[in-house]
């Protein structure tokens, strides 16, 4: 059986949707710990958002609140997942990666990494409310 083509760093290559399904494909084709990585950020999101959109577009997982505003998207690199916030500045802390884009704020999980469910969890709760980057 073969899966999604997998773009540079791992990235699945998906087809861009609406929706839990499209992010689930995306997710269910991440290879190796990387998959662990997405489900447990796409949990998180869900867990802390109930209400929350969803979207793959560019082959990245896509979180919002309001149609084609978007507030988190992850991606996958060769060493890390790459968590993007689109409005992380407002953040409080404010995610320790930095953006050439004035607003945008980066958080990576690399293999090893235990994740702070609580700390991520506040970032997903506060980037919710903010308005979302429109794409």
């Amino acid at each position: 059986m073969t899966g999604p083509k997998l773009l540079s760093g791992g990235n699945p290559q998906i087809p861009k949707g609406d929706g839990d399904a499209p992010v689930q494909a995306y997710i269910a084709a991440m290879p190796g710990w990387k998959r662990r990585v997405g489900e447990a950020i796409d949990a998180i999101v869900t867990r802390t958002v109930p209400q929350v959109r969803k979207a793959v577009k560019w082959n990245t997982p896509l979180y919002g609140m309001a149609e084609r505003e978007w507030f988190l998207g992850f991606h996958c690199f060769d060493r890390y997942v790459k968590v993007t916030f689109f409005k992380g500045m407002s953040l409080d802390p404010v995610p320790p990666e930095k953006s050439k884009q004035a607003e945008v704020r980066y958080f990576h999980i690399h293999e090893d990494d235990a994740i702070d469910e609580a700390a991520f969890a506040e970032w997903v709760r506060q980037a919710s409310v903010l308005p979302g980057a429109r794409m």
